[in-house]
């Protein structure tokens, strides 16, 4: 079994010890709107003592706005969950979200030309 450490708990055969759902006790759902692009950043207001350590990890990488989907990544947890842990820290003021703001258009032709080059070149 992998040493403690800050992080989530791990197990070298395993993967995670703590089951997704157990930290979001049982929901599924966020209190608040939440994407996968959705940028988050943490306020500096206190963290309530009844949240886990998840949402500590989770406002620990927020000093610098990141999206919903890098913090899911970092965190080892679904998305869903990570939306459900990042909403309660919305909810306690502990941080900020915004949408995220585009370069492009998610419809700009060119862009999209270009990924599916790329995509080919790939293939």
């Amino acid at each position: 079994m992998a040493a403690p450490q800050d992080g989530p708990w791990l197990d070298d055969a395993a993967g995670r010890l703590v089951r997704p759902f157990t930290v979001s006790n049982g929901r599924t759902r966020p209190s608040v709107e939440l994407d996968l692009l959705t940028m988050v950043m943490a306020t500096g207001a206190a963290l309530p003592m009844h949240l886990g350590p998840e949402h500590a990890q989770a406002i620990g990488l927020c000093d610098d706005p990141m999206s919903v989907a890098e913090i899911a990544a970092h965190l080892r947890l679904p998305a869903v969950v990570t939306k459900v842990v990042l909403s309660d820290l919305v909810d306690c003021g502990a941080v900020l979200t915004h949408a995220p703001i585009l370069q492009h258009p998610p419809t700009d032709r060119d862009l999209l030309e270009a990924v599916l080059d790329g995509l080919r070149r790939q293939l």
